[in-house]
């Protein structure tokens, strides 16, 4: 089919229906919304455009340039939507973790500017989160940027509702299915989930939406960790029935299963996603009969997130495994400090005190004397053993101490005399302690 611009390749995406053959779900048509085979490879095409297109002249116009929140997808189609009108993009973030992410953003020539986040930043009053440092940004300059706001913006959720939702309806209806049931998929913005869900339950208004997020203190990309799920901008708990977390490890293993078992390329937040999806409907009850319709979205593809992959799970890639992590048993066995038995600790053994939170965050302000590890590049050196000195005690700190806890449990299976800051660096800070502003290099 021929086509004269490629926005018109945004939206009627695939729906993949799944072998109940791998899937085994009983009565349960289970689908895929394939949303990357959106042209710039994710869901997050539709948004972007939709956020933009009505005002892409008057932004053209005034000259102006984009400013965003986003570390990934909605990043990359903005700056290249804008790229195709001389428009550019500032994307202002929390660190980005995924390296592919931010090589694909630096190769369309995005201006990224990386933020400890709330979640890192010693001092969540101060104008160092991503939403304060826009704000600030525009007010500098008024006129000079346009602001799409993905989190705020509802044409977020329209976007979802005349096309996500919209083509899921329109796509069963060819087959005869006039309801879903189910929709499932990951919590970010929630535009997508809330907006496909919302038009889908003007046909059965007892369509089950389920989120899903990553385990407290985990990380998968694009979705919202237990400790995330703020209550603001477009995020509605009640909208949801149902909030499942997923760990890292199965989504890795769900991934895998779906390119491998059903030929779908895509990325870990859809394997979070496929396996909330089993998780939840191997639970549910009904009467035999009309099979129940599910469809959860399939948000981008695998490509981007093979660094990801291979940190998470090396033995898939020839390495090494990884030791599993600490269960619940041996983080409760694992001991901390407290503000005050850390400083008396450090007075009397001078510790080795490992911050793994990122690098704009530990020059704001840290413990004093600390390293500064991010905890990406830390899970790397306790795989391998932890090079530090065993005469004197480590202690790790992280934002709000349970990061920390981990890698104290891992630190003392190999033989360390290791800690975890109890409370975090927000614990630290919170009981008055001295801070240090600039970085200490190692020695």
């Amino acid at each position: 089919m021929r086509y004269d611009h490629i926005t018109e390749l945004i939206g009627n995406t695939p729906l993949l229906r799944l072998d109940p053959a791998v899937h085994g779900l009983e009565n349960i048509e289970l689908y895929a919304k394939l949303e990357f085979y959106n042209p710039f490879g994710s869901v997050k095409d539709r948004v972007a455009w939709g956020m933009i297109r009505d005002e892409l002249d008057d932004i053209v116009d005034r000259g102006q340039t984009l400013i965003e929140a986003s570390s990934g997808n909605t990043a990359k189609a903005l700056r290249i939507l804008g790229a195709m009108h001389g428009i550019g993009l500032r994307a202002v973030t929390n660190r980005i973790k995924v390296t592919e992410v931010r090589e694909l953003l630096q190769l369309f020539g995005t201006d990224i500017e990386e933020l400890p986040g709330l979640s890192e930043c010693p001092d969540p009053t101060a104008p160092n989160d991503v939403y304060s440092v826009i704000e600030s940004t525009m007010a500098k300059s008024p006129g000079s940027w346009h602001h799409p706001s993905q989190y705020t913006s509802e044409k977020n959720i329209e976007a979802h509702y005349e096309g996500t939702g919209r083509e899921i309806h329109e796509d069963l209806l060819r087959d005869g299915i006039t309801r879903v049931d189910y929709l499932i998929g990951g919590l970010g913005t929630t535009g997508s989930t809330r907006g496909a869900a919302t038009f889908l339950r003007k046909h059965n208004p007892e369509l089950q939406a389920i989120a899903v997020v990553s385990e407290r203190g985990d990380f998968i990309p694009g979705i919202r960790s237990e400790t995330e799920m703020w209550d603001v901008g477009l995020f509605q708990p009640d909208f949801y029935d149902r909030i499942m977390a997923v760990e890292a490890t199965v989504a890795v293993d769900a991934t895998v299963e779906l390119s491998t078992r059903y030929g779908v390329l895509a990325g870990p937040t859809s394997g979070a996603t496929y396996a909330a999806a089993l998780e939840h409907l191997r639970t549910v009850r009904h009467s035999p009969g009309q099979p129940r319709t599910a469809v959860f979205i399939v948000c981008d593809r695998i490509e981007p997130y093979l660094s990801y992959l291979r940190k998470r799970r090396p033995e898939l890639f020839g390495r090494a495994r990884h030791p599993a992590a600490p269960d619940a048993s041996e983080l409760a066995r694992t001991p901390t400090l407290s503000p005050d038995a850390l400083e008396i600790l450090d007075r009397e053994s001078r510790p080795t005190i490992v911050d793994t939170r990122g690098a704009m965050a530990y020059r704001i302000a840290h413990v004093p004397g600390a390293l500064n590890i991010r905890d990406d590049q830390l899970d790397d050196m306790l795989a391998h053993g932890v090079p530090f000195s065993r005469s004197r005690p480590v202690v790790f700190v992280c934002p709000v101490g349970e990061l920390s806890l981990r890698f104290a449990a891992m630190a003392r299976r190999a033989g360390y005399e290791a800690f975890s800051l109890a409370g975090g660096i927000a614990a630290w800070r919170d009981s008055g302690k001295a801070m240090e502003s600039a970085p200490r290099a190692p020695g």
